[in-house]
């Protein structure tokens, strides 16, 4: 059974652990894009591809009593921090039996109960809901933990953004945000979204302590984000994760990125993380090719049995559906039994 949290680990350990969640999440990206062409997937599909290194070294940094509010292209932190493949597949396929029990967008799902929240569209309004967890467990004495929120640089232009890291940092909450600088909000780029030279500079005039990664480097993302919430666990107040990346795939299959520059594609910025990340692991004799191989395998087939079991699912029956929120359900479940 492949961890899932961050437990005591060798070094070696956590980098294989991680790049299996990368492994995973690349392998379940192309499913879904393979089912979305095959016309199978209803709605949008929208890959990690290249966000693969940054989104796991949040997940494998986490424990299970951790909050995390990931988002689309967060598919290697999800499994990292817990989800179930089977989870994914059933919200894509609809399937009743999924978290989000086929009646919500496909990339809004979680556990809350779990700390593992489902994400809301307008991207930058997560960073309050996770500062209003990490409220309720102050309020309740529990400590010792951290909450994640991750965001690309486009939110980071929004209301939200500004208003919840200034709550975060004057209540010195255990918060990371952690941003994913892609280099484009959908299709608008970097230089048409804001003017300082570095996002990282916008944590000064919170007092929130910044830090900045080559995203696309598997080594120092796992340091960085590592050491990152690392300290907001041990109080030192909300932190500021900058990656500097480049998604190398459209905003969603529906979009041909014909909008980002081939100079850009060749650069730095556009290196695969993931094989970034194997020749690291090569390299460093933390596993061979063999043993990557084997690694590939077993998530293919794992993969595919999700996929065929949640083809076998019903979706919700519009007849019997109680289309009530979840919240509100469980609500009135309680005052029946009281």
């Amino acid at each position: 059974m492949l961890q899932t949290v961050s437990e005591s680990r060798t070094v070696g350990e956590t980098q294989r652990v991680a790049y299996r969640f990368m492994l995973r999440a690349r392998l379940l990206d192309d499913k879904f894009a393979a089912l979305y062409r095959a016309g199978k997937i209803h709605g949008g599909v929208f890959l990690g591809r290249g966000q693969e290194a940054l989104s796991a070294a949040i997940g494998v940094h986490l424990n299970k009593s951790d909050v995390f509010a990931p988002l689309i292209r967060d598919a290697a932190g999800r499994l990292a921090f817990g989800e179930p493949i089977i989870d994914a597949v059933r919200t894509y396929l609809g399937s009743a039996l999924g978290p989000m029990r086929g009646r919500d967008g496909n990339v809004h799902r979680g556990r809350p109960q779990d700390g593992y929240l489902p994400m809301i569209s307008h991207l930058g309004a997560m960073v309050s809901v996770v500062n209003g967890v990490l409220f309720a467990r102050r309020m309740k004495g529990i400590t010792g933990i951290v909450g994640v929120a991750c965001l690309g640089e486009g939110a980071t232009s929004t209301g939200a953004f500004h208003e919840s890291l200034n709550q975060a940092a004057v209540e010195k909450l255990p918060l990371v945000l952690v941003v994913a600088n892609n280099q484009f909000a959908y299709s608008t780029p970097t230089s048409s979204q804001f003017a300082c030279s570095d996002l990282a500079n916008k944590a000064i005039g919170y007092g929130v302590e910044s830090h900045s990664v080559d995203g696309t480097d598997f080594s120092a993302c796992m340091e960085t984000v590592g050491a990152a919430i690392a300290r907001a666990r041990a109080g030192h107040g909300p932190q500021l994760v900058i990656a500097t990346l480049l998604r190398l795939c459209g905003h969603g299959e529906h979009d041909d990125a014909s909008y980002i520059a081939p100079e850009q594609k060749n650069s730095k910025l556009g290196r695969d993380c993931l094989k970034v990340a194997e020749d690291f692991l090569l390299k460093k004799e933390f596993a061979d090719a063999a043993q990557i191989a084997v690694w590939r395998s077993e998530a293919i087939r794992e993969i595919e049995e999700a996929v065929a079991q949640a083809q076998r699912e019903p979706a919700p029956d519009p007849y019997e559906e109680k289309w009530s929120a979840l919240s509100s359900e469980h609500l009135n479940e309680l005052r029946e039994e009281s």
